[in-house]
């Protein structure tokens, strides 16, 4: 029996396809990042979708499934999203990349109030403007364990008073509770990660390295033509005092220079007692506060509450990028919604 020249096209382009990596990621951002370097060839799988808090997320079965036939599972780490862990111990075929475990990213320690109060001249913003890129772009991904619950156990965290020290860990049997998990707001991490992700990429599907390589190389270009955007919209209000609802901008507002005065919760968005609401309220007095910034996955009651009587604006900005469509160009386009919502509040357009 004769077989058609299209039926043998579209098997050939039916395997080609079945033999790039099935890859999983946990947040948007990291999925943005994956979509980018698989480009042309295939796409990962989402499980936190950006409305949603990945702080406490259930699975659907559809996702439990697409984690046991995956190949490629990427994750933040059990900071941002502890029950994912018991979950991807239990898989026995998938690589497992926990972006949060690596040598080379950067890692800052929880905030308390406190610590808000500190010169933020001090956090150093100009502190990358010179960065040499090119350090991490032959990075050797062998060395790293897929798992590397260990690879921060020496980090000094011992200048975190109680109030951090309370957050200090979901237990799962590691140390990762007295760093901040949202990593991805500092682009020094993403264009890290995107190598590391195209290095896992190679080894797994060797047939597509060109194009995951080539992938990587544009994605890093975009973030860097981002990062000198968001310089230029942020660059007017370094001194320009806020607080956000939870403290999960650190990264952002480090690389970029803003003044964050405080946050109503801590990096895990746990429900702040009222001493800290007192505390608030007499920095928005005292300080001058001019923005409150709420987010899309948390309900806004308090933000609301610390508003009353004050002048201070409120807005909304989002770490997870809920407007934004998951895909390849999601992450320069989290970068930029989130510059936008600062220096428009800031503004007070």
């Amino acid at each position: 029996m004769k077989t058609s020249l299209p039926l043998i096209l579209t098997l050939t382009a039916s395997t080609a396809l079945a033999e790039v990596p099935q890859v999983v990621t946990d947040i948007a951002p990291i999925h943005g990042l994956a979509a980018k370097v698989m480009d042309g060839l295939g796409a990962p799988d989402l499980l936190v979708p950006p409305a949603s808090s990945p702080h406490d997320f259930a699975l659907r079965p559809s996702q439990a499934r697409a984690l046991q036939s995956a190949d490629l599972v990427i994750w933040t780490g059990e900071g941002l999203t502890p029950w994912l862990e018991r979950t991807l111990d239990s898989l026995s075929d998938a690589e497992i990349l926990e972006l949060n475990a690596l040598d080379d990213t950067r890692l800052l320690g929880w905030r308390a109030l406190e610590d808000f109060a500190e010169d933020h001249d001090d956090h150093g913003h100009d502190d990358h403007d010179d960065h040499d890129h090119d350090d991490h772009d032959d990075h050797g991904h062998d060395d790293h364990d897929d798992h590397g619950h260990d690879d921060h156990d020496d980090h000094d965290h011992d200048d975190h008073d109680e109030e951090g020290e309370d957050h200090a860990g979901h237990d799962h049997g590691h140390d990762h509770g007295t760093e901040d998990p949202h990593t991805w707001l500092d682009p020094d991490n993403a264009r890290l990660w995107t190598d590391i992700i195209a290095a896992r990429l190679v080894e797994l599907d060797p047939d597509n390295a060109e194009t995951y390589l080539a992938n990587a190389g544009a994605a890093k270009s975009t973030i860097d033509a981002t990062v000198q955007e968001v310089a230029t919209r942020l660059a007017p209000h370094h001194d320009t005092p806020f607080l956000v609802f939870h403290d999960a901008y650190q990264y952002f507002e480090t690389r970029f220079g803003l003044n964050a005065a405080g946050s109503v919760s801590d990096s895990d968005a746990a429900a702040p007692g009222p001493s800290r609401i007192r505390d608030l309220k007499n920095r928005i007095a005292d300080e001058g506060i001019v923005c409150l910034f709420a987010e899309p996955q948390f309900e806004s009651g308090l933000i609301d509450t610390l508003a009353e009587g004050a002048d201070a604006r409120i807005a909304v900005i989002d770490p997870l990028g809920t407007e934004l469509t998951p895909g390849a160009d999601f992450y320069p386009a989290l970068l930029m919604s989130m510059a936008d919502a600062f220096a428009t509040c800031f503004d007070g357009n």
